[in-house]
């Protein structure tokens, strides 16, 4: 349950890094643009490792020999792709403040499966390593629901101080997560 919980951290992040930074540049945010902001992060966390997962079982008995070393690539792909986004990230907040205004149902969305798509790739992980995924994904929606509340909260009241970090701290759970599923592996085996 822990490596889920772990994974459902790092993944929120990109959606809390949003959040974060929504909170610092839209000073008249409401408290209704807060918590639909929140859910639609949420559930787009939610249904992404879904579709993952029956993604993958679509391909799981094409790739049962080396699922291990898919796992390990993806999970160290997407964490060191927010790695790299956490490192790039302007401390600033945005010329055209329309351009990432979440009280806009189209950016709204836009964002969510945006910051979603890594989601993916860890429902097809959790495919190949033969987990369930109801109870994960359940998890990993509820997680992100949670941390971008926060993060809406982080960003008016402490600014981009935690921002880059939350995101490069998510991306390192998910390389060390992708090394440990490989290194359980080629130890057991």
């Amino acid at each position: 349950m822990l490596p889920v919980v772990l994974i459902g951290l790092s993944l929120s992040m990109d959606a809390f890094a949003v959040s974060v930074s929504s909170g610092i540049c839209i000073k008249d945010i409401k408290p209704l643009h807060v918590f639909r902001a929140s859910l639609f992060f949420g559930v787009f966390q939610f249904i992404m490792p879904v579709l993952g997962w029956f993604l993958g079982k679509t391909v799981s008995a094409y790739i049962g020999g080396y699922d291990h070393w898919i796992a390990f690539a993806l999970l160290v792909f997407t964490g060191g792709k927010m790695i790299k986004e956490g490192i790039e990230t302007k401390d600033t907040c945005p010329a055209d403040r329309a351009a990432g205004d979440i009280r806009n149902l189209l950016i709204l969305l836009t964002l969510s499966v945006s910051t979603s798509i890594d989601a993916l790739a860890a429902g097809l992980s959790l495919n190949v390593l033969g987990r369930g995924i109801w109870l994960p994904a359940a998890l990993i929606g509820g997680i992100t629901f949670v941390v971008c509340l926060s993060g809406f909260e982080f960003g008016r009241r402490l600014g981009f101080l935690f921002q880059r970090g939350a995101q490069i701290a998510g991306g390192l759970i998910l390389a060390g997560l992708g090394c440990k599923i490989l290194i359980q592996h080629l130890l057991a085996g």
